[in-house]
């Protein structure tokens, strides 16, 4: 099938933004134009490592390159990072990934003819440019699955290209709750914060940087908020983390445990993903049944947003709260009059409310299966 949907991929690997790349690379229509990397998870030296492990792990096409951005947040004097869920290396426990100076990684960041490191704004203003073409070409979808601070200097920078980009989608914030919350009955320092169980606390994507997600939420174009009141229902339990472990995963029948060994060594891969991310999941949040595949949705929305239902809603982001900074406001009543534009005086963000699981696991776990066949990690492990 023809690609149609030119996409460009903003990420801080991270154990879930590696499933949103593996989605990316191998749904047939998704045209994945490049991959930038952003502070997050880890430092943004991890995370373009990071992304450079997975396009070489998932076989994407070898003009797909990683461009690293933002090192830190817009406007704060210091960037989170989240070595309690991901590791100090921003993909804790996983197993079988290239070394990061390998060549096969190194190849895989974006260069210029004089060697010299091409930006994430450089990337993502270039490949519109390419893309859209002056009106001849088509348009180009932004997803975020991190904090939010190349987007929006992308969007202060290059205003004269927006006419350029179909949509902006990314994860992060909550419709009422956030996602820095502890095991019920605990308490416990968290990103520095210490937090009791009655606490409601935003969501770690908008918090990293919550003045870049207000200027990305004002922005004049259709933009898709994908909250965690949705991505809490992608849970890996046991039976899909079985099926992905097996070459035959479409067996919905599959007993609904890990009775056998990774079949191959992607697979194996994968599943110390999911397990290590499950294992702090279970710690730090309490989730028993798996972890939640927060960033891989995104990539699932662009390719066929049918899997999701939502609504038109006023969003904006707090700034200034002494304990609320990065909460998403989302105004689910309509208390204010909004005009007809997704700017700030108008309904700016679609929100998404639901999701088909069942139908979402089956697309990310053909999307395994078709990389299986072509992954250079299941000819060594380097």
């Amino acid at each position: 099938m023809e690609k149609t949907i030119p996409l460009w991929l903003d990420v801080d690997p991270g154990h879930d933004d590696a499933t949103a790349i593996l989605l990316a690379i191998h749904l047939d229509n998704i045209d994945l134009l490049g991959v930038s990397t952003v502070h997050g998870n880890t430092t943004a030296e991890w995370t373009a490592i990071n992304a450079a492990r997975c396009l070489h792990a998932f076989a994407a096409p070898a003009h797909i390159k990683v461009y690293p951005g933002a090192a830190r947040p817009l406007s704060r004097n210091a960037p989170k990072h989240c070595p309690e869920i991901h590791g100090e290396d921003g993909l804790g426990g996983v197993v079988g990934l290239s070394a990061p100076d390998s060549p096969d990684i190194q190849t895989r960041l974006a260069r210029s003819d004089d060697s010299k490191p091409i930006s994430a704004l450089q990337g993502v203003a270039n490949a519109i440019r390419e893309t859209w073409d002056g009106g001849a070409g088509r348009k180009v979808t932004i997803v975020s699955s991190g904090p939010m601070t190349n987007v929006a200097v992308f969007i202060s920078a290059h205003p004269e290209l927006l006419d350029g980009v179909e949509q902006f989608v990314f994860m992060g914030g909550g419709n009422g709750f956030g996602n820095i919350t502890p095991a019920a009955g605990k308490r416990r320092h968290f990103f520095g914060i210490l937090v009791y169980i009655s606490c409601v606390l935003p969501e770690y994507n908008i918090l990293c940087d919550p003045e870049a997600a207000q200027i990305v939420v004002n922005n004049p174009l259709k933009t898709v908020m994908l909250p965690i009141n949705v991505t809490h229902t992608a849970i890996v339990n046991q039976g899909i983390h079985a099926r992905l472990c097996s070459l035959h995963q479409h067996d919905h029948h599959m007993h609904a445990g890990i009775s056998q060994s990774p079949a191959t060594n992607l697979r194996k891969m994968l599943s110390s993903l999911v397990t290590y991310f499950g294992d702090m999941y279970r710690e730090i949040f309490g989730f028993e049944d798996g972890p939640p595949l927060h960033d891989a949705l995104t990539i699932a929305y662009v390719s066929n947003p049918a899997l999701f239902e939502g609504k038109r809603l006023h969003v904006d982001v707090e700034t200034r709260g002494e304990h609320t900074t990065g909460a998403t406001i989302v105004d689910t009543w309509n208390f204010r009059t909004y005009d007809d534009t997704w700017g700030p005086s108008g309904k700016n963000c679609f929100v998404l409310e639901s999701l088909e699981v069942e139908t979402f696991f089956d697309i990310l776990l053909d999307c395994i299966n078709k990389c299986d066949k072509v992954s250079p990690l299941n000819i060594s492990i380097r």
